[in-house]
């Protein structure tokens, strides 16, 4: 066993190390290495130094799972991204079920005492949190792939509901303890179980369309207490450290994306963005749509100076990176300083355009955090937004009551000129109307954002 723990430290090391290398788009790959490296040396212990038989099925599993992902890695289009990520958060709340589900009534477990009571709450616990887990991000991959509205279902007095099924949940766990003494106890599990699979497909379905990076983030940290939770099950010290780093960088990155909504994230969970529908837009309340050309779009970039773009899912849709890449050449070229302004919760997952910008091989010393640039936008001549909605609404910060009120924007429209590129007047995923587009200094390119930026290339 000093051989595996051994290769569980390293392994735990290079997911330290991993996550370490993620926090930064230059260090991404690196770190994507890093972690590929500690699961295999983990895997590999676990292979040769724990599993002493069935290695037939075991095999056979992982070449049919390998397989799978493998596949989904070469399918799955990047602005399918999100929903994938909730999808695979769910087979780990799945796999914790299971595996509480199977320890529970494995005949081979025996304990007494104190002994039993610990592992009966920490079954009780990873049963509990895998079946939130899987049923909430089950919902949340409904929602990402627009198979279930993005708009939240809000019941009728739903705080009490989850009072009550908290209380129940308790109430479940106790009597769990108190029979899996006596040799029962499967009767409270699959009460709870029940529970917890309609708790998570309630709080999900009750947070709104514009919520989603935090719920996505959310349910990252939910899978890794999961597997912490497993770990502690089996009793797996890698397990346990593993989930325990993903719980909790899942946890801080919800708070960042709080922070960045100025949200507080009870209030996400209880009902988030997106519970009121904007007012409809109207020309007596705006003013007059400016729709314009490409030759025109491109003569306003060609006298221009400073150049800002802001991605939105927009871009992810129509896949327009790449020519959003050229384009970038283009101007640079012709002496113009391009800089791309991301908001923290751009896209339907946090660090969505930044994978999409590193595919396209965008440089990193050109692309800016909201913080670090909104305060230039009086100095940019002209702002490119490729699809993006929510994140350049001027309602957050001028109309008290929007559902978006207190959401931090990239304040484009105190720049010289916009242009905001989208295939038609439709709202964003909050579902609020946008200012912006009937401002003075706004034109709309409409279109997909791939075709009309080609042709502003072009024109340029």
């Amino acid at each position: 066993m000093g051989v595996v723990t051994a290769a569980y430290i390293g392994a735990t090391i290079l997911f330290v190390l991993a996550l370490g290398g993620l926090s930064h788009p230059e260090t991404a790959r690196r770190g994507n290495a890093y972690g590929i490296v500690g699961m295999a040396i983990a895997l590999l212990a676990t292979l040769i130094g724990v599993v002493t038989a069935n290695y037939t099925l075991l095999l056979g599993a992982l070449a049919v799972g390998g397989a799978i992902g493998l596949m989904l890695a070469r399918r799955v289009q990047m602005t399918q991204m999100p929903e994938l990520v909730a999808i695979l958060h769910s087979l780990v709340g799945l796999a914790a079920m299971l595996v509480g589900f199977a320890n529970f009534m494995d005949p081979e477990v025996q304990l007494a005492g104190i002994e039993r009571t610990i592992h009966d709450i920490e079954t009780y616990l990873g049963i509990l949190i895998g079946a939130v887990t899987f049923s909430g991000s089950v919902i949340a991959f409904g929602k990402l792939s627009a198979k279930i509205t993005g708009k939240p279902l809000v019941l009728p007095g739903r705080h009490w509901l989850n009072l009550v099924l908290l209380l129940v949940t308790i109430w479940q766990g106790s009597a769990f303890v108190a029979e899996s003494a006596a040799g029962e106890g499967l009767t409270p599990l699959l009460i709870m179980s029940a529970i917890a699979l309609l708790f998570g497909i309630h709080m999900v379905m009750a947070i709104g369309g514009a919520d989603m990076p935090v719920v996505i983030s959310m349910l990252n940290s939910y899978s890794g207490w999961a597997a912490a939770a497993t770990g502690f099950m089996l009793s797996n010290d890698l397990l346990i450290v593993t989930g325990a780093l993903v719980g909790s960088s899942g946890a801080i990155l919800s708070y960042i994306m709080c922070r960045a909504m100025n949200r507080r994230f009870l209030a996400v969970i209880a009902g988030g963005f997106g519970t009121a529908a904007g007012a409809p837009a109207s020309a007596e309340m705006h003013g007059e749509v400016r729709p314009i050309e490409a030759a025109d779009a491109a003569q306003l970039l060609r006298d221009a100076k400073e150049v800002m773009i802001v991605p939105g899912y927009g871009m992810a849709v129509a896949q327009a990176q790449h020519v959003v890449f050229e384009l970038t050449k283009a101007l640079k070229a012709k002496g113009v300083n391009v800089r791309f302004g991301i908001h923290p919760v751009a896209g339907r997952m946090p660090g969505h355009m930044n994978v999409l910008l590193a595919e396209a091989n965008v440089p990193y010393d050109i692309v800016f955090e909201m913080d670090e640039i909104n305060e230039d936008f009086p100095d940019v001549d002209v702002s490119i937004i490729i699809g993006a909605n929510d994140i350049v609404n001027p309602s957050a910060q001028e109309v008290p009551d929007s559902p978006i009120a207190g959401m931090p924007v990239l304040e484009v429209w105190k720049g010289k000129a916009t242009i905001v590129l989208k295939r038609s007047m439709a709202t964003g995923y909050a579902g609020v109307e946008n200012p912006l587009f009937y401002k003075e200094n706004t034109c709309m390119l409409f279109g997909d954002a791939r075709e009309s930026l080609s042709k502003v290339l072009r024109a340029l």
